[in-house]
């Protein structure tokens, strides 16, 4: 096995124990990102000096024996949504092309105070709005496990980075299901961590009241690792929870069913789900029984309106966030040559800079808050959210956690859904109403559907700041899959 097949946790002990260090593994990542990255198109900025001297100066304080963090060393890709000092931060639009902000997100100044080493930024749906990385003004990223299929989105670029062996962890954010849609349709564990356990400070704001970091690994262990050091309170974010991070890796560590009692979600299921993603969903619910859980149905009736409440919200505060892109103060700039007016300036940057996807939806929510309407759609949406959110705290009455297919389907041919805003949003499905009530979710993979052979993903449901229950039955499952299938899910994918 090649150091880029290696998970976090092994990268980590090797260059700890000084078997390898930090430089050669970098090296490695760096080069697999050359020989591969053309076809995959994750990168959207590569950083290889700053890489390298990344991973020399770990070298360094771990030869001048300082006690370093559990990953130090360990090579990570980062969403182009949060802020570098050292990199472009664009989130995929032509609007901040080639910006560098002035200050470093706080998942960034985690990143580098525990010694990751930040390979470069990831490709991703333009300001994280959109399900297969299609809408980035770059160019689409792709489906390691079938290069003309998409990587799932917003943050495709960090999922097909990690299922592509171009780095064994990544950042994500998680505004609707972006973080566990594109862990599922590429065989990778993605978690939501509960809204407010992670630091918005320095994340380009989609919806506000959603956006949530989160980690993407190949495993559920490596994943916890990365929850664990970028989460935590931040007095730079007036939503971040001032609690201590759940025991995650612990969690992970436990790997244990045993007793739990697990609520299958009945509103998703049926029409529409694609027969292998049900297949490998009622076999998990069988592992889950087998193993010692208790696993019952749930009804959670508001879920059906998860979808067009989180159309109306998302949008809604998106078309508030994105006014500060006005050509004014940052960013892309164009017609400005003197003979017009700062509005015309304006509308035409705007109109340059926004992709069609960006556009449409912050004309959606803009009319959402209009004068007049800001009741029947705004706030009617806000009141089915907190129908949504008492269902969960029904539910979580009955059982430890929920669970249901992260998405209806495996990931679909690039372009298939393009001119079809309805269905590409039918992707997130079952990941919305996490995000609408806030709670902790993760996807972890279950296996291959039968029509084409792609990712299956599960999605397991906590409640607030119940992350490690998240991480407790995804363990539990990988091990049980892990000994059906002789290995990970990955070593299954095709070459490419």
């Amino acid at each position: 096995m090649t150091l880029i097949h290696k998970s976090a946790a092994e990268l980590a002990a090797l260059i700890a124990s000084g078997e390898v260090s930090a430089v050669e593994v970098s090296r490695a990542h760096l080069d697999r990102i050359a020989e591969v990255d053309e076809q995959v198109g994750a990168f959207l900025h590569v950083a290889e000096d700053a890489a390298l001297a990344q991973a020399r100066a770990v070298d360094a304080r771990r030869a001048a024996g300082e006690e370093l963090g559990p990953l130090a060393g360990v090579p990570i890709a980062h969403k182009d949504v949060f802020a570098t000092t050292d990199m472009p931060t664009t989130c995929g639009s032509k609007i901040l092309e080639g910006w560098r902000p002035p200050y470093d997100a706080t998942v960034t100044r985690r990143l580098r105070e525990a010694g990751l080493v930040i390979l470069g930024k990831t490709n991703m749906d333009e300001f994280a709005m959109g399900s297969s990385t299609e809408n980035s003004a770059f160019g689409p990223s792709r489906n390691p496990w079938d290069l003309s299929r998409v990587p799932g989105g917003s943050s495709g670029g960090s999922s097909a980075a990690v299922a592509a062996f171009e780095a064994p962890l990544s950042t994500g954010t998680d505004t609707g299901g972006s973080i566990r849609q594109p862990a599922a349709v590429t065989g990778l564990v993605g978690m939501k961590p509960t809204y407010g356990g992670s630091s918005r400070y320095g994340v380009v704001a989609f919806a506000s009241s959603l956006d949530t970091p989160g980690p993407f690994a190949r495993n559920v262990l490596d994943a916890a690792l990365l929850h664990a050091v970028f989460s935590g309170h931040d007095p730079r974010d007036s939503t971040s929870i001032d609690a201590p991070v759940p025991p995650v890796v612990e969690a992970a560590r436990q790997a244990s069913v045993e007793g739990l009692r697990v609520g299958v979600v009945n509103e998703f299921s049926g029409e529409g789900y694609q027969p292998g993603v049900l297949a490998r969903f009622h076999e998990a619910c069988a592992l889950l029984e087998e193993f010692g859980a208790k696993v019952v149905e749930v009804s959670c009736p508001s879920f059906r309106y998860a979808m067009p409440a989180y159309y109306l919200i998302a949008p809604s505060e998106c078309s508030s966030n994105l006014a500060r892109f006005d050509a004014m103060r940052f960013g892309l700039r164009v017609g400005d040559d003197g003979t017009r007016s700062a509005e015309e300036v304006m509308a035409l940057t705007r109109a340059a800079g926004f992709g069609p996807e960006v556009k449409r939806r912050i004309m959606i929510g803009t009319y959402a808050l209009s004068s007049g309407y800001y009741d029947a759609y705004y706030g009617q949406a806000q009141k089915v959210r907190t129908l949504i959110t008492r269902d969960f705290t029904a539910a979580f009455e009955q059982v430890d956690v929920l669970i249901s297919p992260t998405t209806p389907t495996t990931a679909f041919p690039i372009g298939e859904r393009a001119d079809d805003p309805m269905a590409m949003y039918l992707a997130d499905l079952c990941t919305i109403p996490a995000n609408l009530a806030g709670n902790a979710a993760i996807s972890v993979p279950c296996g291959l559907a039968d029509e084409d052979g792609m990712p299956v993903g599960l999605q397991i449901m906590a409640p607030v700041l119940g992350d490690d229950r998240c991480y407790r039955v995804g363990a539990a499952l990988e091990a049980a899959y892990r000994d059906r299938w002789g290995g990970s899910l990955l070593e299954k994918a095709p070459a490419f």
